[in-house]
């Protein structure tokens, strides 16, 4: 008998059998498969019949969510010098200003914007 959880959209579940986490990112009634994406990105697929086989387990999604994400560094999670003000939120969009003046900005530019 199984004990497999249904699959639910979005969902991490753990697989002991072979100590891999993933999430379901589509169900296709129509085709009864169950799509997934592993931790590490790889994405597979299965029927019904072979989910509930598989005995899996719904966990909480992992605190680091960069697993499926290639050589990402900590660091490049928050790149310096691209925070979003208010001003930048509230100005209309000028494209000839974005490519002039797009990147971060020095503590002069900052200083000249406020005046």
């Amino acid at each position: 008998m199984s004990r497999s959880a249904d699959p639910i959209i979005n969902q991490w579940y753990h697989y002991p059998q072979k100590a891999e986490k993933f999430h379901v990112t589509a169900i296709d009634d129509q085709a009864a498969t169950v799509e997934i994406q592993y931790f590490d990105g790889n994405l597979d697929e299965f029927d019904l019949t072979a989910w509930y086989a598989m005995e899996v387990e719904r966990i909480e999604e992992p605190e680091d969510w960069t697993g499926p994400m290639d050589n990402i560094e900590k660091d490049d999670l928050n790149p310096v010098g691209t925070e979003m003000r208010r001003e930048d939120w509230e100005a209309p969009y000028d494209e000839i200003l974005e490519k002039t003046e797009a990147g971060p900005r020095t503590p002069e530019e900052e200083q000249e914007q406020e005046e």
